[in-house]
């Protein structure tokens, strides 16, 4: 019968993988009927049919089962040899896709990256956290910056940093200049906050939630730009990650005399499981390694659930 075709098994374990013949597709670089004919010339000429069905959700055969833990330590063999002989990645002329949902530190691993391997070219892109997984997930991205990452085994994880929540008052506030804000003050104050989805207002409602405290008012605008010119208005106060509080003469931004929980302030470099060997996603690791601003305040566990994910991660947006 002769040996097994590489590119069939290749294009098997991405759809095994993904549970997706489109994001399979997108993955591979390929149309979507150039993989299902892939996979169907495989289960032809072996006389084996891998998957019960081609309607989501997938779901493999028992023989389908089997042959995926092989192609797993199958790929994952591949690319050990592959590092094991391209110990340096020639980056020049190479293009990381970067998608974050801050874009304070999106900027930063940018600025490490370009100045670690000057011939290397990153775009950015900047979204919410749902989308950002998604976009790696479908290989539309290479690496993300995720706050609170969505558990998901396919993914590799490495803690960035911790951030902080800050209470933002205009300059005229009556606290504006104080060393900390008491939380139980936001009971007398009108607070701005994002849409319900908003990982600043999930940490912020947790905290909240934990002291028993009522603002007085509450108002939802749908971005930190709006919010932050609405402080400055002195149309309410509102709480912001400690690294998007740039610089404003309008603005006054206050430690709070309180933290949520460290995994809901815990942000993440993120890529694909598979790609964490090559040479050019351990220069993106090294890079994270050896950022100043990684991890300011205190170490963070990696997660838990695969190669590396953390407590309590959920979805959503920033």
């Amino acid at each position: 019968m002769g040996a097994v075709n590489h590119q069939h098994l290749r294009a098997f374990h991405a759809v095994a993988s993904e549970g997706s013949f489109s994001r399979a597709a997108r993955r591979l670089n390929i149309s979507q009927p150039t993989l299902s004919q892939q996979i169907k010339a495989l289960e032809t000429r072996h006389r084996a049919q891998l998957f019960e069905g081609r309607r989501r959700p997938l779901q493999l055969t028992p023989i389908g089962e089997e042959l995926l833990q092989l192609t797993r330590r199958m790929f994952a063999t591949a690319e050990e040899i592959e590092t094991l002989l391209d110990e340096r990645v020639n980056a020049e002329g190479q293009r990381i896709r970067l998608i974050s949902d801050s874009p304070v530190h999106a900027a930063r691993l940018a600025q490490t990256i370009m100045q670690m391997e000057t011939g290397i070219e990153v775009e950015v892109q900047i979204d919410n956290s749902r989308n950002t997984l998604a976009h790696l997930l479908d290989a539309r991205a290479d690496v993300g910056i995720i706050s609170d990452p969505q558990v998901d085994p396919r993914l590799f994880y490495r803690p960035l940093f911790v951030d902080a929540l800050a209470v933002v008052v205009a300059s005229g506030h009556p606290l504006a200049g104080a060393d900390t804000f008491p939380l139980a003050r936001l009971a007398e104050e009108c607070l701005l906050v994002r849409e319900a989805s908003s990982k600043t207002r999930g940490a912020m409602e947790s905290l909240l939630n934990a002291h028993d405290i009522v603002p007085a008012r509450k108002i939802e605008l749908h971005s930190r730009e709006t919010i932050r010119e609405a402080v400055a208005l002195g149309l309410g106060v509102s709480l912001f990650f400690a690294s998007e509080c740039p610089p404003d003469t309008r603005l006054c931004a206050i430690q709070p005399d309180a933290q949520p929980d460290p995994a809901l302030l815990t942000n993440y470099f993120v890529c694909r499981s598979e790609q964490r060997r090559s040479g050019l996603m351990r220069m993106m690791i090294q890079a994270v390694e050896t950022m100043p601003t990684s991890i300011p305040r205190h170490h963070a566990a990696p997660p838990t659930a695969g190669p590396a994910i953390a407590p309590a991660l959920k979805d959503g947006a920033r």
